[in-house]
């Protein structure tokens, strides 16, 4: 359940709204069904029994903790993002800020093996070793939910999706974000910004959080016009939000959610989100399964290198899949990957 916001931003509108609540160990035939129903009607859903293990979630939060702890000198020397690394407000080259210090770390070992060294002069083999198996146990969830997913959908191939994610050359991130609170009481305000509105361009977001509340997704009915949710937040849980490619792939069948995260102003919230991403030079098309008479083709064909370049050139903001609308009279039957 969701309630209305503490800390609502100036101007906007908010409602509270039953946020779907769903349980990876129930009965397989039937979680498949509701999370299909979350993705077209939210494109966001609460996952609990999601089988990750308590510690694994808590030594990932200690080392971001610890990271965050730092002198900004010290968190310095693993930035700037470019995209990999820390950043501090600065979202992006394009010109977007937020109330918000982050660490973006690449799926693959090796490169976090890199990283690891510039993040955590102490100890960098254990910082390397809690992300790898949070990573990795992550991802498994990820898969599940995916392989679910296209079983609700009627797929024929139940990998589909989550074959993308477990390729070696996957481009998966994980970020770690960090909303400090607020010690000077003459800037505490109730419209700090954390992270802008966006959607996430990847296939699909794990995202975990602290108990501090912050998150926000815009209303999926268009009769509310521009209305936030807040979601409360659940340590114990998971929430997921289908990405761009997704709702490329399902023909818009599915949709991508657009959110936000505004700061608390008397208590600091940590999130760790991972995206799950395609290998870069896979090609992302409409399934031929989801394209019929009633709902012809939406998208034209790209790839995730393409469309993540497109992502970097624009602000935050932006509906980047707007620019891969298909030409309503063209027809691309040769560009079906």
């Amino acid at each position: 359940m969701v309630v209305a916001s503490l800390s609502p931003v100036h101007g906007d509108r908010f409602r509270s709204l039953a946020i779907p609540v769903i349980d990876l160990s129930c009965h397989r035939a039937l979680t498949s069904e509701l999370i299909v129903r979350a993705c077209e009607e939210f494109g966001f859903f609460k996952v609990i029994g999601h089988g990750v293990p308590l510690d694994v979630v808590s030594r990932m939060e200690s080392a971001a903790l610890e990271f965050f702890s730092l002198p900004v000198v010290e968190k310095q020397r693993a930035g700037p993002p470019n995209p990999l690394g820390y950043g501090s407000r600065t979202i992006g080259p394009n010109g977007d800020t937020g109330e918000v210090e982050y660490l973006l770390l690449h799926a693959n070992p090796s490169s976090i093996s890199q990283q690891a060294g510039m993040v955590s002069r102490r100890n960098p083999t254990e910082f390397s070793c809690v992300v790898n198996e949070y990573m990795e146990t992550v991802q498994e969830v990820a898969c599940k939910i995916l392989e679910l997913l296209a079983e609700g959908l009627g797929l024929r191939d139940s990998g589909v999706f989550s074959r993308l994610i477990r390729d070696t050359e996957n481009d998966s991130l994980l970020r770690l974000n960090h909303y400090p609170s607020c010690h000077n009481k003459e800037d505490m305000r109730s419209d700090r910004i954390g992270f802008g509105e966006h959607s996430d361009p990847q296939i699909i977001t794990l995202l975990r959080s602290n108990d501090v509340g912050g998150l926000q997704i815009l209303s999926p009915s268009s009769m509310d016009g521009a209305v936030w949710v807040p979601v409360l937040p659940d340590p114990t849980a998971f929430h997921i939000m289908v990405g761009d490619l997704l709702q490329v792939m399902t023909n818009g069948r599915l949709v991508s959610v657009r959110h936000r995260a505004i700061v608390d102003s008397y208590s600091s919230r940590l999130s760790m989100a991972y995206f799950g991403a395609p290998p870069l030079h896979e090609w992302i098309s409409p399934l031929p399964e989801m394209i019929t008479p009633q709902m012809p083709r939406c998208y034209k064909s790209f790839t995730w290198a393409e469309y993540k370049k497109a992502m970097y050139s624009l602000r935050l903001g932006h509906n980047r899949l707007d620019l891969y609308r298909a030409d309503e009279m063209e027809e691309h039957p040769g560009l079906v990957k």
